[in-house]
C-alpha cells in the first residue's frame, strides 16, 4: 500500500471500478503522494470511446467535475496515487534515480477484453523525483502527445493513449512563462527498462525478481510456466520491441528520447516529447532539439532499441542463471535474434505498404531502392506511399508519383520494377488498393500542423483548430475532401527543424 495519502477538502468522485496491484509491491517501488491542486481546472478534451473502453462512467459526470478529476483537483472513488521509481540511461549516460517527475499513477482499471490498463496524470505536481523541476506540464507539449499518441494508435501502432486534456488555470516557466496543462495517459502499464535498472544499480536482486513475477503475470502469463521465466520474458519483450520499431520506421516516425526510462517492457510507444513525424526523407533525420550527436536518429532506431533491450538482459543475469557466464551466454543468444526479428517486421511492413501479400528474394533491394530514390529527390514520406497506393488502382497512371520521385531514369526504372513486381501478385487491382489505403495513411501530425494548434491554443485560447486535427489524425486512412489542407507538406517557410521535449 502506499506510504501516504493526499488529502483531500472535496469528496472523490466514482468513475468507476479502479484497484492499483502496482501499489501491492514493496515500498520501495514508488512513492506514494496525491497530485498538488491547480488553480482553475478547465477541460480541453476527454476521449469518451477510450473511456467507455476502459469501462469508465463519465456520461453523468460534468464538465468541471471532470476538469477537476483529470487536473488531479479531486481523486477518483478507489484511487491509491503513487509515484514510480526508475532509473535509466540517458542519451548513453546512466542515471541512477529518475522515477515519475511529474506524474501520479491514479490507478489501474480492467477494460473490457480483460486487459488490465493504467491511468496517470501528467503533469501533476513535484514528485520526490521532481530533481529540481516543477513537476508541471505546459500546454503545447500536453497538447502534441493527445494528437500524436491518438493518431498513432488509429494508425495501428502500439501506444499510450490520452484519455484527457486540462488547463491548469496556472503558467508554468520554461524559456518563458507559458500556460500549464495536464494530460491523462492511459497505458497497458507504465513499467520500463529503466525500472529494472533502478533495483538492478543498487543490487538488490530479490526487488528485480519481484519486478519479473508482476511483469510476467501482468503481460505475459504463458510464461509463468517456461523452462526459464525471465529468459523467455526478455525473449517476448524484445519481439514486442522489434514490431514496435518496425512500424516506426513504416510510417517515418522518429521518436527523439529513446532512453532506455522510455522503452517499455509492453512494447507501447511512450513519451511525446520531442518526437515527430519526418517530411522529406532522410534516414538520418533528426529533430530532438536535445539529440546533438543523432543518437536517435531515424535510421538508428532499430539499433538503439537492441541496445536498450541488452541493458535489460543486464538486469535479468541474476534470474537466468546462477552461474553468471552461463546467464551471459543465454543472454545474448537471446539478444541476437533481434536483428533477424526486426527485419522479418520491417519486410511484411514494407510489402504491406507496396501492395506485395507475398515475398520474393528481390523484395529488399525494392525497398531499399526506393528509400535511395526517396532520400535523392527529398520526397515526402507519407506523401510518396500513399501516391503508391493511388498508382495502383483501375485506370491510374504514374503522373502524382513522378511528381514525388522525379522524371530521371533511375525513377522510370523504380516504378517499372515495382508494377511488374505487384503485377506478379496476380490479385484484383482494387483488393491491392484497398489493402495499400489500410498502411499507408494520408493524414499524420506534421509538425508544421502541431505547431499551428499550439500557438492558436497558447495565443488565442482557441481549441478548436486542436479539434479540427484531432478529427484529422485520428481516421488517417480515410481520405476526404473537406481535409485536403492537411495532406500538404510544409513549405520551406512551415518547416519544423527542431522539437522540444515538455520539461
Amino acid at each position: 500500500m502506499p506510504e501516504s495519502q493526499p488529502s483531500r477538502m472535496t469528496p472523490s468522485i466514482d468513475i468507476g471500478p479502479l484497484s492499483s496491484s502496482y501499489a501491492q509491491l514493496p515500498s520501495r517501488f514508488y512513492t506514494g503522494l496525491g497530485p498538488t491542486p491547480v488553480a482553475r481546472p478547465g477541460l480541453i478534451a476527454v476521449n469518451r470511446d477510450l473511456a467507455q473502453e476502459l469501462g469508465l462512467s463519465l456520461g453523468a459526470v460534468s464538465e468541471q467535475d471532470l476538469a477537476e478529476v483529470f487536473s488531479g483537483n479531486r481523486l477518483p472513488q478507489g484511487s491509491e496515487p503513487i509515484a514510480m521509481a526508475y532509473a535509466g540511461h540517458q542519451f548513453g549516460h546512466f542515471v541512477p534515480q529518475l522515477g515519475d517527475g511529474r506524474a501520479i499513477l491514479l490507478g489501474e482499471v480492467v477494460d473490457g477484453q480483460g486487459r488490465r490498463r493504467d491511468i496517470q496524470l501528467k503533469g501533476a505536481g513535484r514528485t520526490p523525483y521532481s530533481r529540481g523541476g516543477d513537476g508541471r506540464a505546459a500546454l503545447g507539449p500536453v497538447l502534441r502527445e493527445y494528437l500524436v499518441s491518438e493518431a498513432m494508435h488509429a494508425m495501428g501502432v502500439p501506444t499510450t493513449r490520452a484519455l484527457a486534456a486540462v488547463t491548469t488555470g496556472e503558467a508554468v516557466l520554461r524559456e518563458e512563462p507559458l500556460p500549464g496543462a495536464v494530460v491523462t495517459r492511459v497505458a497497458a502499464s507504465h513499467i520500463r527498462v529503466g525500472t529494472f535498472q533502478f533495483f538492478a544499480a543498487r543490487g538488490d536482486v530479490e526487488a528485480v525478481r519481484q519486478l519479473t513475477d508482476y511483469a510476467i503475470a501482468r503481460h505475459d502469463p504463458d510464461l509463468t510456466d517456461a523452462d526459464n521465466p525471465p529468459l523467455a520474458f526478455l525473449g517476448r519483450v524484445m519481439d514486442r520491441q522489434a514490431a514496435l520499431i518496425a512500424q516506426w520506421m513504416a510510417f517515418g516516425f522518429i521518436h527523439g528520447v529513446m532512453n532506455t526510462d522510455n522503452c517499455t517492457v509492453s512494447g507501447e510507444t511512450i513519451d511525446y516529447g520531442p518526437c515527430a513525424f519526418m517530411d522529406a526523407y532522410n534516414p538520418q533525420q533528426v529533430f530532438s532539439a536535445i539529440d546533438r550527436q543523432g543518437r536517435y536518429a531515424f535510421d538508428n532506431q532499430p539499433a538503439i532499441a537492441q541496445w536498450n533491450l541488452a541493458r535489460l538482459a543486464d538486469c535479468l543475469l541474476p534470474l537466468i542463471d546462477s552461474e553468471e557466464q552461463r546467464a551471459i551466454e543465454l543472454a545474448v543468444e537471446c539478444l541476437e535474434a533481434f536483428p533477424a526479428r526486426y527485419e522479418a517486421h520491417r519486410l511484411s511492413n514494407m510489402r504491406g505498404k507496396l501492395g506485395l501479400r507475398n515475398a520474393e528474394a528481390e523484395d529488399a533491394g525494392l525497398i531499399q531502392d526506393l528509400h535511395d530514390l526517396m532520400h535523392r529527390e527529398r520526397a515526402d514520406f507519407t506523401l510518396t506511399f500513399r501516391s503508391l497506393s493511388n498508382a495502383v488502382a483501375p485506370g491510374a497512371g504514374l503522373d502524382s508519383l513522378t511528381q514525388i520521385l522525379g522524371e530521371s531514369p533511375a525513377a522510370e526504372d523504380w516504378m517499372a520494377r515495382w508494377r511488374d513486381r505487384v503485377a506478379r501478385e496476380a490479385a484484383p487491382a482494387e483488393e491491392t488498393v484497398a489493402l495499400m489505403r489500410q498502411v499507408n495513411p494520408a493524414y499524420i501530425p506534421r509538425n508544421h500542423q502541431l505547431e499551428r494548434v499550439i500557438e492558436s491554443a497558447i495565443g488565442q485560447q482557441d481549441f478548436e483548430p486542436f479539434h479540427r486535427l484531432l478529427a484529422v489524425v485520428t481516421h488517417p486512412y480515410d481520405e476526404r475532401p473537406e481535409w485536403e489542407s492537411y495532406l500538404a507538406p510544409p513549405s520551406e517557410e512551415e518547416r519544423v527543424r527542431n522539437t522540444f521535449c515538455g520539461t
